[in-house]
């Protein structure tokens, strides 16, 4: 690399050029101190942090909070980037993390679907750390164990790997799994989408499959459907658990984070909140807690 007199300093040490800077570029919503806010998404920096990687690690926090990263998108298996240094063109980075294999991944979807929690928890866009858990007891990984788990190139020319372009994008992936969990799981080889399919499909075999009880009779009937069309459906009982939902804005949750939100305020804590001040009038109006009886 060329060095100018203008990249020395006054005392001849060589001070590094600042990069150029992006416009729209993936700017780190973390001004100072610590990545990421949810547990996934710390996991994921404090893993990173652990391989003492060394000093540029520092510059790619600079880095990610400048804006440098360009853009990112993750696909199964594979991170791919643009970030912008000191030259005109960006630099291409690429960071792998093995897929987990059909039959890891047939393992862990029949041990969540007894989990019905967290299954639950998923939906509602949350990652419960009893899934870290789940793949632990099926003696698999959700987050890289080693360094040499992540296979990371840069087309930049330092020596260093990783370098400040890639370790900018590891802070940037941190704050994007923190937004989207899925993209975690993602990462290791089945997207949103396919998840709920997935376990929906097990979720119908399982309801199709004959129920008996243990005497060997077939279990209740259920209710007639046409009644419901009729208004004469059974009402609820007072020993019924009519409650708020204990996930506010499930549905949205499921449908991942809005990707053109510029407001300064989370997208979904704002919905988190919405939804909960909805569901406390509701239950307030049923229960007669709000002064209007049943």
């Amino acid at each position: 690399m060329t060095r100018y007199y203008s990249d020395w300093d006054e005392y001849g040490w060589y001070k590094p050029a600042p990069p150029r800077e992006v416009k729209g570029g993936i700017r780190a919503q973390s001004k100072r101190g610590a990545f990421a806010s949810k547990w996934w998404g710390r996991r994921w920096i404090s893993v990173l942090e652990g391989f003492s990687i060394g000093a540029r690690l520092g510059r790619g926090r600079s880095y990610a909070r400048q804006g440098q990263v360009a853009d990112l998108a993750v696909e199964p298996g594979l991170i791919r980037a643009s970030v912008q240094g000191t030259r005109p063109e960006p630099y291409a980075v690429e960071i792998r993390l093995k897929v987990l294999k059909p039959a890891q991944w047939k393992t862990l979807l029949k041990a969540l679907h007894e989990k019905p929690i967290l299954m639950a928890n998923l939906l509602a866009g949350e990652m419960p750390q009893t899934l870290e858990e789940l793949f632990e007891q099926s003696r698999l990984a959700l987050f890289p164990t080693r360094h040499g788990d992540l296979k990371t190139e840069c087309s930049c020319p330092d020596w260093s790997n990783p370098c400040k372009h890639i370790a900018a994008v590891y802070y940037i992936l941190g704050e994007a799994f923190d937004q989207d969990p899925f993209l975690l799981l993602k990462l290791r080889g089945m997207g949103r989408e396919e998840l709920f399919s997935r376990l929906e499909t097990t979720t119908k075999a399982e309801d199709a499959a004959p129920q008996e009880t243990p005497s060997g009779e077939s279990g209740p009937l259920p209710p007639d459907p046409s009644l419901f069309w009729k208004g004469l459906q059974a009402p609820v009982s007072a020993s019924e658990s009519v409650r708020p939902p204990p996930v506010a804005a499930a549905a949205v949750r499921r449908l991942g984070p809005f990707p053109f939100w510029r407001g300064r305020e989370d997208f979904m804590d704002i919905m988190e909140s919405l939804y909960r001040q909805a569901g406390a009038a509701a239950w307030a109006a049923w229960s007669g807690e709000g002064g209007e009886g049943k």
